[in-house]
């Protein structure tokens, strides 16, 4: 099993199809967080640019991810993604940085 990691997924809507892509990726939330391998799916827009929505994800393993993309509301979703989309999708994934190196302060600073 891999190990776990984080996506940040930004969608950017068409002029005009905001609220429409936002009531989609909305309908992905719950069935998402369901899933076995999903450990944090949260939809977040963005303050300054009200066309960018973001998928926060974490996800136990790649073969989850892999198993998310083949459900069937995420199937009819990216069936119709591209009317509303304004580009592409900007997906990212991330894993979390070795201890020491992450930006907390140590209690002996």
């Amino acid at each position: 099993m891999s190990e776990p990691f984080n996506m940040i997924v930004l969608a950017t809507a068409k002029e005009g199809c905001e609220e429409e892509l936002g009531r989609r990726l909305s309908a992905l939330v719950a069935p998402t967080r369901r899933e076995a391998g999903c450990i944090t799916y949260a939809l977040h827009r963005s303050i300054d640019q009200p066309a960018v929505w973001m998928l926060h994800e974490s996800w136990r393993s790649q073969a989850d991810l892999d198993a998310h993309f083949q459900m069937p509301y995420l199937v009819e979703f990216f069936a119709i993604k591209d009317s509303l989309l304004a580009q592409d999708m900007d997906i990212r994934k991330y894993t979390a940085a070795p201890s020491g190196m992450d930006s907390r302060v140590s209690e002996a600073a």
